[in-house]
């Protein structure tokens, strides 16, 4: 295999070119990280309408070249950019198809299908017209699922790709794509015909992206431990626990990292000042300036809750809404958020925000200057999910010294410790049970441990000593994609003989 291994990782949305979710962050990252380890590492997407040429940079590196779809062939165009790192720039390839991806968004048309498997078919066929052979294709999420389908059905015996192997990463299993039987027309799988699985009766008569992915590819993962023993139980499998449990051998669970060249309070150039573990000076600066921002009361004393989120139950913003009366009421707390969501909460915290002026600031926006200005100037950052697959807040607060209060799910729970003031250990606040008194008691206990500042100083900086940057990530994807390569030669001898 030697040292260096050949990857192309394919997903819907990366960083900085397209964002809807913390799925970019991963796979805006996971490349540096990679190619800082020596790998020749390059990833494809789709070129959406948003992403502008001129803007990126991005040079046509072939002709426009076939790629076969529903039995018939269209063309696509490959486009190279760069995602820059210091530790060298990595190319990332992008499918340009204007019937296809020149719209206004991303997601959510009637032919999402068709859109991602010609995305993932004109990939493949790209890296053939480049003479790039991958060693390893690693797929993220149901957009690029099809792919492990394909290495062991239809390239399967291909001589560009019969030696490469798959990977394939769950960032939520919650979102599977679905479709109909024309699908598999579509994809070219018709006379493979659906999945058949005793314990799981919709598969037999569905196309589940997520599921093809699970059941073909030769190592699966998902972005936590926790999160991957989770999705073995009824309870977080989200109807395809049968099928994980049936391939536990080769699930994984990598945590996901957070990108320090972008996330990084010395440098931050969206933050109002600068600061370290060697001077903290900076962040009671931040601190002012949310609270100015969000008008807030500046008051230095008051403990300042922040949340960058969607505004859901998934989110826990149920047990938020049953508590945050209370909280105004009997602490100095003030909270801000930023994000949107369900109507009802954003009615809700309008209201609110009329009767705790002064306590309460809520943004119905994901803006990124503001959302780093919340990591920077909080005090605390509340999480209570009710899953969290990995969880990137958590993560990038830790990293600006914001104590996290979260509830243990999934990558929260690998992450954020409950600090015990007996033993100086920990680096945030947990709760457990999915109950709101149990956010109210861990908030309280929170608020109350800030008023010792000693003690809540150590507490900050155990939180920034934390390394979770992508190195030790990026190490066991290496670990992942060789053992996916075992077992791809195991199954080609098992075959041969």
């Amino acid at each position: 295999m030697g040292d260096q291994l050949k990857v192309l990782i394919l997903a819907a949305e990366v960083v900085p070119f397209a964002k809807t979710g913390g799925l970019a962050d991963v796979t805006g990252a996971l490349p540096k990280a990679l190619r800082a380890l020596g790998h020749d590492v390059r990833v494809a997407m789709p070129r959406y309408g948003q992403i502008d040429r001129m803007t990126f940079g991005l040079q046509p590196v072939s002709a426009p070249y076939p790629v076969p779809l529903d039995n018939s062939q269209e063309e696509a165009t490959l486009l190279e950019g760069r995602i820059s790192s210091r530790h060298g720039d990595v190319p990332i390839y992008f499918i340009e198809q204007p019937r296809l991806y020149e719209r206004d968004g991303i997601y959510m048309y009637p032919d999402d299908a068709e859109r991602f498997i010609f995305f993932c078919r004109a990939a493949l066929e790209g890296m053939r017209v480049l003479g790039w052979q991958p060693d390893v294709i690693h797929c993220h999420d149901w957009h690029t699922a099809i792919v492990p389908n394909w290495l062991k059905t239809i390239y399967r015996q291909d001589p560009f790709f019969e030696r490469t192997a798959s990977v394939y990463t769950i960032h939520n299993l919650a979102y599977q794509g679905i479709f109909g039987y024309r699908v598999l027309e579509v994809a070219g799988l018709a006379a493979y015909g659906f999945i058949v699985h005793p314990d799981i009766p919709h598969l037999n008569d569905v196309v589940d992206f997520m599921g093809r992915g699970i059941y073909y590819a030769d190592i699966i993962n998902t972005v936590s431990e926790t999160y991957a023993q989770e999705i073995l139980t009824p309870q977080c499998g989200e109807g395809l626990d049968p099928l994980l449990r049936d391939r536990r051998d080769r699930l994984f669970g990598v945590l996901n990292g957070v990108d320090y060249e972008i996330f990084n309070p010395e440098t931050d150039p969206l933050l109002p000042a600068t600061y370290s573990r060697a001077n903290l000076e900076g962040k009671a600066r931040c601190k002012q300036a949310l609270q100015r921002q969000f008008g807030l009361e500046e008051r230095s004393e008051a403990p300042l809750i922040g949340a960058v989120s969607r505004l859901s139950d998934h989110k826990g913003f149920d047990l938020i809404a049953a508590i945050i009366e209370t909280v105004f009421q009997q602490t100095e707390a003030q909270l801000v958020i930023a994000g949107t969501g369900d109507q009802r909460y954003h009615d809700l915290f309008a209201s609110l925000q009329h009767r705790y002026r002064g306590r309460l600031g809520v943004a119905y926006t994901f803006n990124d200057e503001l959302s780093r200005l919340i990591y920077a100037g909080s005090d605390m950052y509340v999480m209570p999910s009710r899953l969290e697959p990995c969880g990137l807040g958590q993560l990038i607060s830790l990293r600006y010294g914001t104590i996290p209060i979260v509830r243990a799910t999934g990558g929260l729970a690998d992450t954020v410790h409950d600090w015990d003031p007996r033993s100086r250990t920990g680096n945030g606040f947990v709760f457990r049970d999915y109950d709101h008194m149990a956010l109210f008691a861990t908030l309280v206990r929170a608020v109350e441990t800030y008023k010792y500042r000693e003690v809540w100083q150590d507490l900050m900086l155990r939180a920034m000593s934390a390394d979770h940057s992508w190195e030790a990530s990026a190490r066991r994807y290496v670990d992942l994609y060789q053992r996916a390569l075992v077992s791809r030669r195991h199954q080609q001898r098992e075959a041969a003989s």
